[in-house]
């Protein structure tokens, strides 16, 4: 099986002897750098887990991006290297401080203080058919958030999810926490592609879907 082609702009590149993922821009959470790459860490990033994982997340650069749950602004900052337009939503005022610190040398990069779970909050900032929507949500009702966000994404676009099983259900064995997230997403996803990433993340599920 032919692995999936990597987005424009993110590469395999040698940091230190060793091949990873890379994307052009200023570093942002202390990780290696080469001249204008800098090194795409799979260990704090689903998405570089989902990427590192051979996962087809059918990305190709340029896309419109909307990300939930940027945080500090780790993942985000190597998508708005190689993405189009990047929404960046972070609830949390302490790391989106740093998430606007990472968009200043990003002009495609918007950071909004807003909650995933209130998407009626920044639909008046976010256009219309975006590309893709990257959820990383720390939260309990992760699949609800991926549903209300629905309304985003152009019909042929891709959800990339990353299902945290300990937010939703401490108690729980993670592969039923997973199974509940799966048939609550068929309500408005057609879900084409999911995989552990406990290589990286313990008791996550990464997972590639598009609207119903």
């Amino acid at each position: 099986m032919t692995e999936p082609t990597l987005p424009a702009g993110v590469e395999r590149h040698e940091f230190d002897g060793s091949t990873r993922l890379a994307t052009r821009g200023e570093p942002v959470y202390g990780e290696p750098t080469d001249g204008e790459w800098r090194a795409w860490d799979p260990h704090r990033s689903k998405l570089g887990a989902m990427l590192e994982l051979g996962m087809d997340t059918g990305l190709a650069g340029g896309e419109t991006v909307l990300y939930l749950g940027a945080a500090s602004g780790t993942t985000v900052s190597h998508v708005a290297d190689f993405a189009g337009p990047t929404y960046a939503v972070e609830f949390a005022a302490r790391p989106a401080r740093d998430l606007l610190e990472a968009a200043e040398s990003r002009p495609w990069l918007f950071p909004l203080l807003e909650d995933a779970r209130k998407p009626e909050t920044y639909a008046h900032v976010v256009e219309a058919d975006v590309d893709v929507v990257v959820q990383d949500v720390a939260t309990r009702g992760q699949a609800r958030v991926a549903l209300e966000n629905a309304r985003f994404l152009a019909d042929d676009g891709r959800l990339l999810l990353a299902v945290k099983a300990r937010s939703e259900d401490v108690t729980r064995d993670p592969e039923a926490v997973f199974d509940d997230v799966r048939a609550e997403l068929a309500d408005g996803y057609e879900l084409l592609e999911d995989r552990r990433l406990d290589d990286y993340h313990t008791d996550h599920l990464g997972v590639v879907a598009r609207p119903r």
